[in-house]
C-alpha cells in the first residue's frame, strides 16, 4: 500500500481532492485535544467554507465515508453534520447527499473576524502567561506579521 493510500494520511491532506462525486476534506483530528472530535470537524469545515476552499453546492463525503476517512465514529460525524446543517453551513438532500450551503458574505466575514479574534486572544494570553510584556508581545506579533506577509508576497498598503 502506497503512503498516499494509507488511511492514516487522509486526515492530514492540505489540498481538496475529488473522489467520485464528493471531495476529500483536509481535516486534522487532534486525538489528545480537550476539544471534542465532532467540534474539531465542525470548526474545520466552517473554516474551509468561510475561507472559500469549499463553495456552495460542493458535494461533501457521506457521514460514513468521512467517519472511515478520519477513523472516528459515525455518531461523531453525524453530530458534526447535524450541527453544521442547523447552523446553515451545509444541507442534506435525501437520496442525493450532503452539500455546502450558500453562506452570506456577512456571515463569512463575521465568522472570520470571530476566528481571528479568538486566535489572537489565545496567543496574547499565552504570551502574558509566559510573562512577556505587552510591548514584547506587540514586537513578536509585528515580526511574525512581517515574516508571513513577505513570504506570501503581500504588500502593506
Amino acid at each position: 500500500m502506497e503512503a498516499r493510500d494509507d488511511p492514516a494520511n487522509h486526515a492530514h491532506r492540505f489540498a481538496l481532492e475529488r473522489r467520485g462525486r464528493a471531495i476529500r476534506l483536509p481535516i486534522r483530528i487532534a486525538e489528545n485535544s480537550r476539544e471534542p472530535i465532532y467540534h474539531q470537524i465542525e470548526r474545520q469545515i466552517i473554516a474551509l467554507i468561510v475561507g472559500g476552499q469549499l463553495s456552495a453546492g460542493t458535494p461533501l463525503p457521506s457521514i460514513r465515508a468521512l467517519a472511515k476517512e478520519l477513523s472516528c465514529s459515525v455518531i461523531t460525524t453525524r453530530r458534526a453534520y447535524q450541527n453544521l446543517e442547523q447552523q446553515g453551513y451545509i444541507r442534506t438532500i435525501q437520496g442525493k447527499g450532503t452539500f455546502v450551503a450558500e453562506v452570506k458574505a456577512e456571515k463569512k466575514e463575521q465568522v472570520a473576524h470571530e476566528t481571528l479574534y479568538e486566535a489572537f486572544r489565545r496567543a496574547i494570553g499565552m504570551s502574558l502567561d509566559l510573562k512577556r510584556t505587552p510591548q514584547e508581545t506587540r514586537e513578536i506579533f509585528e515580526r511574525v506579521l512581517k515574516e508571513l506577509t513577505e513570504k506570501r508576497g503581500i504588500r502593506d498598503e
